[in-house]
């Protein structure tokens, strides 16, 4: 059995945004008989008082096993999209273990901070893991970034590469400054929250980002980390030059980045470009020797793939009906979307057949396999819909 408590409340007041939530969740509760919530997942708008919000929920539900971050948004069956506002997901279940851990660190040591969050997060579980949630730093406070693909590559190692790993990097409302994490009573910055998935859960997960492949697919000749310098044996920027002309590389235009020769790929998102050496730095690692290729968007491509992303969970999902569902979208989705943004939650609403508790929130980059039991990648640009359940 797994019973989804869920409080969202978009007041301004960190005291009493938390007040409210807690007490939505209180009386959700009362229906539920010896099963206390065992963990958490907790998604803030950047303002709040944090350490104050985490005191609060210690208090009610002491020792709970809770991670969070903050975000570029947060979404939830309650109040849909929101900024601004504070959400909680609860969960009680006595055939599911749930755990969190947490590493420290993860700018510096990406692999070494995976390792210690598995560790402990796995160290007391009775079954082996089944799923798990990460939700990293991304943006530090001396302006610096965390690397997603190494943080992935460590949680594989430590986990297990059919371990499949679902979640998102922590957001500062676009403001690319500091994010913040949070595990237990802890408030962070440079860390990397986990929860641990295992015994009884049935889960599924799908994706979609909307973005076109156009053009012909090309080979990276030269690239270290983010950085590409070379595409197809010419610069990156000329590369893009090719199909923008004059205009610097923006979020409008990723490179899809194939997984081998399928047809399935993840997105990288241009940040910066060197005019004198033609590099580009991505927002995320780009492999030499990768197939890419340069994509266009639509906005309605775009809100068709929180479909796709959702009625491919749906479809992998081996129960009858999911007790939860999580989401993971973009940042640049949003800012992409502009006003419309609010009709990705609006899209899986009217999607579904009956009432589910939702929450989730707009992401500095997303984590997700991208077909069933394959390999986890780390995404930007993309919609990742989790279902969780037991029936």
């Amino acid at each position: 059995m797994l019973k989804v408590i869920l409080g969202h409340s978009d007041d301004p007041d960190a005291q009493g945004a938390i007040e409210e939530v807690l007490e939505q969740c209180v009386s959700d509760l009362s229906n539920l008989v010896d099963i206390p919530p065992k963990a958490g997942i907790l998604f803030a708008a950047i303002d709040f008082d944090h350490t104050l919000i985490l005191k609060e929920i210690n208090q009610v539900f002491p020792g709970i096993d809770l991670i969070g971050c903050t975000t570029d948004g947060e979404i939830s069956s309650m109040l849909g999209f929101q900024q601004d506002s504070l959400t909680l997901m609860l969960f009680c279940s006595d055939t599911v273990e749930i755990r969190a851990g947490v590493g420290y660190g993860v700018k510096e040591n990406p692999l070494t901070a995976a390792h210690q969050a598995v560790h402990q997060a796995t160290e007391n579980c009775k079954t082996a893991a089944k799923l798990c949630i990460p939700l990293p730093a991304s943006y530090l406070a001396d302006g610096s970034t965390t690397n997603g693909g190494l943080i992935l590559e460590g949680l594989k190692l430590a986990l297990g590469y059919q371990i499949p790993i679902v979640g998102g990097t922590a957001g500062d409302q676009f403001r690319f400054q500091t994010t913040y994490q949070f595990f237990r009573n802890e408030v962070l910055t440079d860390a990397l929250p986990i929860l641990i998935f295992s015994g009884d859960i049935l889960l599924s997960y799908g994706t979609g980002c909307g973005w076109k492949p156009i053009g012909r697919r090309s080979i990276v000749t030269k690239a270290q980390g983010t950085v590409l310098y070379e595409i197809d044996g010419v610069s990156a920027l000329e590369f893009y030059q090719r199909y923008l002309g004059d205009r610097q590389p923006t979020a409008e235009n990723p490179l899809a980045v194939y997984e081998g020769d399928s047809d399935r790929y993840y997105m990288r998102v241009p940040n910066t470009c060197d005019l004198q050496t033609g590099s580009i730095n991505f927002l995320g690692d780009v492999p030499e020797q990768a197939i890419v290729q340069m994509t266009d968007f639509n906005r309605d491509e775009i809100l068709h793939s929180v479909k796709t992303s959702l009625q491919t969970a749906l479809e992998r999902y081996p129960g009858t009906e999911p007790d939860a569902i999580l989401l993971f979208s973009c940042c640049c989705r949003r800012w992409l979307l502009g006003t419309k943004a609010k009709e990705e939650y609006q899209f899986v609403k009217t999607e579904l057949a009956k009432a589910i508790p939702i929450c989730g929130f707009y992401t500095y980059g997303e984590f997700a396999p991208l077909e069933a039991q394959g390999s986890t990648y780390y995404h930007q640009e993309t919609f990742v819909t989790l279902l969780l359940g037991t029936k």
